[in-house]
């Protein structure tokens, strides 16, 4: 691998400097002197790799398999709490919580289904920016259509259903985060409806205008917004991706607020930690994950006017101690001094977006030279589900219409 030196990395900071939000615009023949450029160049032969292989794969919606336990119809995302149990004091009886132990028999084929698509559509698109091949836009807008828009296979703009509790509950505000999976889908059509590349872009910016509404209006969106660990992250983030697509700059400007005056004062320590990622049973991997979605919200919704990279509380809480203290056990994971999770810990780290944005942040060209050496594309479903910015690309390709302060 060949290591980004500092005269690399200055020309790359240098050329994004106005903004690390506003990324260099359209390019086929990427330069290494650019944010765009480097992640073209990194990512490129992946990016083929998979588009190429999704041009064959056929929409698998919510409307391909039903659960009898589901109260829904056949439209309606369901899903079951991944760390419920049998009781076995009490067989047939309400399902107990085993944290951290993910029960392999609950229903799991609406998240894999939207999990599929978060891997399709992303990277048809990257494949798109670099060559602005219609068969990509095309193959792309085939898949969101049948998700979002056809009568026959969309799903309906709602997670009521989502992580059910055998004789508990029917759904739950916390499912929600099973809507990350559509952040960098949303990303994508918005590359693609700007760039009047995707057919019945109206309708699909539709669903998301339906489903953003329901998020913030529902008992269910409320309780999840609301959230103290990485599910009230995620909620930021899916609420203002999915706004940048509506363009809802009202709810634009609310998620940088709640970023300011919530996440980071709530979430991140004097230290640089994330004390309630590390109370779970997988303190690892949801710290990596929560960091994932802190720099992803940084890096989706900073302007030329509110930098939410240099945002940081008078006791110095901030991104940039957050990347600070999460650096060396992103390099060793042996070093980590906190309880081992409980599954998968040896699966993790990945190739964390974390490090290359606030690499460019923070000019830390040994972040982005230990981005560069982790493994981009995780085969664990596990570790997938909880790595929801899988195509850089698309969070440094410059939007036509850049979000407003």
């Amino acid at each position: 691998m060949k290591v980004l030196t500092r005269r690399e990395f200055c020309s790359i900071a240098g050329a994004t400097a106005a903004s690390v939000a506003l990324a260099p615009a359209w390019a086929t023949e990427p330069s290494a002197g650019s944010l765009f450029g480097l992640v073209a160049l990194t990512d490129r032969a992946r990016i083929f790799a998979a588009a190429d292989k999704y041009l064959s794969a056929q929409p698998i919606t919510v409307t391909a398999a039903k659960c009898d336990r589901s109260p829904g119809g056949p439209h309606d995302f369901y899903s079951e709490g991944d760390y419920w149990w049998p009781d076995p004091k009490n067989p047939g009886g309400p399902y107990i919580r085993r944290d951290g132990f993910s029960n392999p028999a609950n229903f799991n084929e609406h998240r894999e289904a939207m999990v599929r698509l978060s891997l399709i559509v992303p990277a048809l698109t990257a494949a798109w920016v670099l060559t602005r091949q219609k068969k990509y836009a095309d193959h792309a807008g085939k898949h969101l259509r049948a998700w979002f828009v056809d009568a026959a296979t969309r799903m309906n703009p709602n997670l009521e259903h989502a992580q059910a509790i055998f004789g508990v509950n029917k759904g739950r505000g916390i499912g929600i985060i099973d809507t990350l999976q559509l952040v960098e889908v949303a990303r994508a059509a918005t590359l693609l409806t700007e760039a009047s590349a995707l057919t019945g872009s109206g309708e699909v910016r539709s669903w998301f205008v339906q489903y953003l509404d329901w998020m913030r209006t529902s008992k269910n969106g409320q309780e999840e917004r609301d959230a103290n660990n990485n599910h009230g992250t995620c909620w930021v983030l899916q609420a203002g991706e999915f706004a940048r697509f509506t363009g809802n700059d009202e709810v634009m400007a609310w998620c940088r607020d709640r970023f300011r005056t919530t996440l980071v004062p709530h979430q991140v320590a004097p230290d640089g930690s994330l004390p309630l990622e590390l109370a779970r049973t997988k303190p690892y991997s949801y710290s990596l994950f929560n960091m994932d979605v802190l720099c992803g919200l940084a890096q989706s919704l900073s302007t030329e006017k509110d930098s939410l990279w240099s945002f940081a509380t008078p006791d110095g809480r901030g991104i940039r101690k957050m990347m600070e203290f999460m650096y060396p056990f992103i390099k060793d994971r042996s070093a980590w001094p906190f309880a081992h999770d409980v599954e998968h810990f040896e699966d993790f780290p990945v190739r964390n977006p974390a490090l290359l944005f606030s690499g460019i942040a923070y000019t830390q060209p040994n972040y982005i030279a230990l981005w560069k050496t982790l493994n981009p594309d995780p085969v664990v479903p596990e570790v997938i589900r909880n790595f929801p910015i899988r195509q850089p690309l698309l969070w440094v390709t410059k939007s036509t219409v850049p979000a407003k302060a």
